[in-house]
C-alpha cells in the first residue's frame, strides 16, 4: 500500500496529516526504526507481515497487590487494562481502518496486531502514540518426544510413578482432590471427550455441554486445519495439550487410569498454537481470555470465571523469531497482578547452562519447572539457568517436577508416554490445584503459594556449576529448589496456618 500520508517539516518539527486531516507530531529522521524489533525491519522488506504495536501509554496494575482476595485483584486488572485500551486506541484503530489494515485489538497489554507492509509500518511507527514495534513470527513448539512405555500399568487403576513421586494421593486421602479449584491450559488444544478428561470439563455438567466461558480458540486463520478455525468446541490439533491437561486432572469416571494430579478439579482450555506453532499475538490472546473468559462470541467478559492456576507448556525462542525477550512480559504481569498462578515449563535445550532463554519461562512472574526422572535425576534436557538472554542473571527453574517418561491422556481415547518439561508443568499446576483445594486463604496469593512450592521441594544436587551457583546449593540453576512434593507443601502451610496465630499474639 502506498503512503498517503503527507510530511511537512515547520521550525524544526515534523508533522504528517492523517484519516482526519489533523496534524500529528510524527519522529524525525530515521528515528521511528528505533521503535521496531530489528528483525521485523528485515523481514518486512520483501512484503507483508504481521506485527503488534505497544502504545504509549500502558496500566498501571500496581494496586492489584493491595487488595486481599483473588475476585478483587481480578477486577481491579480487567478494569484497568480495559480502561486504558478503551481510552487509548481510538485514533489508532481509526487509521488502520482508514487505511484497510487488518488488525486485533487487545487489552491485556495495551496494543493492536497489525499486518501490513513496510510502508504501514513506517507510517505507525512515527506515531507518537506508538512507544514499540514487535514481531508477530510463527514459532513451532518444541514438541515432546514420544518415548516406549518403562512398564505396563500393573492394573487399570494403579496410579502412575510420577504421580507417586510427588506424594498427591496423600493429599487424596486427606480429602483434597482439587475440589473447588479450576486450572487453565493454553496449548495445542483439547480432547474434551477424552474419557480421562470429559468429566472434568467445566463446560460439561454430566448431562449436557455449554462451551461458553470454558474455551477459547486463538486460531484464525489456519487452512487445512484439522481443528478448523475458531473452533466452538475443545479441539487438539496435534496432542501436546490433550497429554498435558491429562497431567493435571486425568483420571477415568470409574476410577482407571488415575494420571492427573488433582481429579476433583476442573479444567477450562485455550488452543494458542496451530499444529504446534504459536505467535506472541495467539499467547497474549489466551493470556487474555483467561484474565476474563468470554462466550464463544468473544463478548460478555467475566473475571470472576477465570482459572486459579494456568499451565504454559510451550516456548518463545528468539532463533525462530522472538528476538525481544520482554515481548510477553508486561502479558505474563498481568496475569499474576489478577491473583492467577501461572507455570511455565523451563524448555527441553540442556544440559548446558543458560538455556532457559524464552518467553514466558525467562519471567520472574513466570513459576519455571524443570524435568525430572522416576529416579530422581534431573533430566539430561531439562534447560538450565541462569537466564541471561534478558542479562538478568535471574535463577531459573524455580523447581522441578518429573517430566520423564511420562503417561496420560492422548487424543482418540488413548494414553501415551510422552518426555519433556512440557510434561513436568502440569505436575505443579495440578500441585497447585490441590494446595488451594486444602488452603483456600492460599488462592490469589500467588507469591505465598510459589514460596510454600519452593521451599516444601525435595533438594537435588548436581556437580554442575552454572552462574556460578553451585549444584549442591538449595537453589541451583539447574534443579531450582528440586523436585516437588505435594504432601509436604501441604503440611509446610498446614504448620505455617497453625503457628501464625501464636507468633501474633
Amino acid at each position: 500500500m502506498r503512503n498517503l500520508l503527507l510530511p511537512l517539516t515547520l521550525a524544526g518539527l515534523i508533522f504528517q496529516f492523517g484519516y482526519d486531516n489533523q496534524p500529528r507530531t510524527i519522529s524525525p529522521g530515521s528515528f521511528w526504526q528505533a521503535k521496531v524489533e530489528p528483525g521485523l525491519l528485515a523481514e518486512i522488506s520483501g512484503g507483508e507481515s504481521e506485527f503488534l504495536l505497544y502504545l504509549s501509554e500502558q496500566a498501571d496494575l500496581s494496586g492489584a497487590y493491595a487488595l486481599e482476595t483473588k475476585e478483587e485483584k481480578g477486577r481491579y486488572v480487567f478494569r484497568q487494562l480495559t480502561e486504558v485500551a478503551h481510552r487509548t486506541q481510538g485514533p489508532l484503530v481509526a487509521e488502520l481502518e482508514w487505511r484497510k489494515a487488518p488488525h486485533r485489538r487487545f487489552w491485556i497489554a495495551n496494543m493492536i496486531w497489525v499486518r501490513g507492509d513496510y510502508l504501514l509500518l513506517e507510517a505507525l511507527a512515527r506515531r507518537e502514540d506508538v512507544a514499540r514495534v514487535y514481531a508477530n513470527p510463527r514459532v513451532q513448539l518444541g514438541l515432546p518426544s514420544v518415548v516406549p512405555p518403562k512398564r505396563v500399568p500393573d492394573s487399570a487403576g494403579a496410579i502412575e510413578w510420577n504421580i507417586l513421586k510427588v506424594r498427591a494421593p496423600e493429599l487424596w486421602a486427606a480429602g483434597f482432590t482439587g475440589q473447588g479449584i479450576v486450572i487453565g491450559g493454553q496449548d495445542t488444544g483439547y480432547d474434551w471427550e477424552h474419557p480421562a478428561l470429559k468429566v472434568h470439563y467445566r463446560g460439561w455438567d454430566g448431562n449436557g455441554v455449554d462451551h461458553n466461558y470454558s474455551w477459547h480458540d486463538a486460531i484464525h486463520d489456519s487452512p487445512g486445519n484439522p481443528c478448523g478455525d475458531d473452533s466452538p468446541e475443545p479441539c487438539d490439533d496435534q496432542g501436546h495439550g490433550t497429554h498435558t491437561m491429562g497431567i493435571m486432572v486425568g483420571v477415568e469416571p470409574d476410577g482407571s487410569n488415575p494420571v492427573g494430579m488433582a481429579p476433583g478439579a476442573k479444567w477450562i482450555g485455550c488452543r494458542n498454537m496451530d499444529q504446534g506453532f504459536g505467535t506472541p499475538a495467539t499467547y497474549s490472546e489466551c493470556y487474555q481470555w483467561f484474565i476474563a473468559p468470554t462466550d464463544l462470541n468473544g463478548d460478555n467478559p467475566d473475571p470472576a470465571k477465570a482459572p486459579h492456576v494456568i499451565n504454559n507448556s510451550w516456548g518463545c525462542p528468539p532463533f525462530e523469531g522472538c528476538t525481544e525477550p520482554d515481548v510477553l512480559l508486561s502479558v505474563v504481569e498481568a496475569v499474576r497482578a489478577a491473583g492467577i498462578l501461572t507455570v511455565h515449563s523451563a524448555g527441553n535445550s540442556g544440559p548446558t547452562c543458560g538455556t532457559i532463554d524464552t518467553p514466558a519461562a525467562i519471567y520472574d512472574a513466570s513459576f519455571t519447572v524443570g524435568s525430572t526422572t522416576e529416579g530422581d535425576q534431573l533430566s539430561s534436557y531439562s534447560s538450565r539457568g541462569p537466564v541471561t538472554i534478558d542479562a538478568s542473571g535471574r535463577l531459573k527453574p524455580d523447581v522441578s517436577a518429573p517430566g520423564s517418561g511420562i503417561r496420560s491422556s492422548y487424543p482418540g481415547g488413548i494414553y501415551l508416554y510422552l518426555s519433556g518439561t512440557s510434561m513436568s508443568g502440569p505436575h505443579v499446576a495440578g500441585q497447585a490445584a490441590l494446595l488451594f483445594s486444602a488452603r483456600p486463604e492460599l488462592v490469589g496469593q500467588v507469591e505465598q503459594v510459589e514460596d510454600v512450592i519452593r521451599t516444601s521441594a525435595v533438594p537435588i544436587v548436581t556437580s554442575q556449576v552454572c552462574g556460578g551457583i553451585p549444584g549442591n546449593a538449595i537453589p541451583n540453576n539447574s534443579a531450582g529448589w528440586g523436585r516437588i512434593d505435594a504432601w509436604n507443601a501441604y503440611l509446610t502451610q498446614l504448620s505455617a496456618v497453625l503457628w501464625f496465630p501464636l507468633i501474633t499474639r
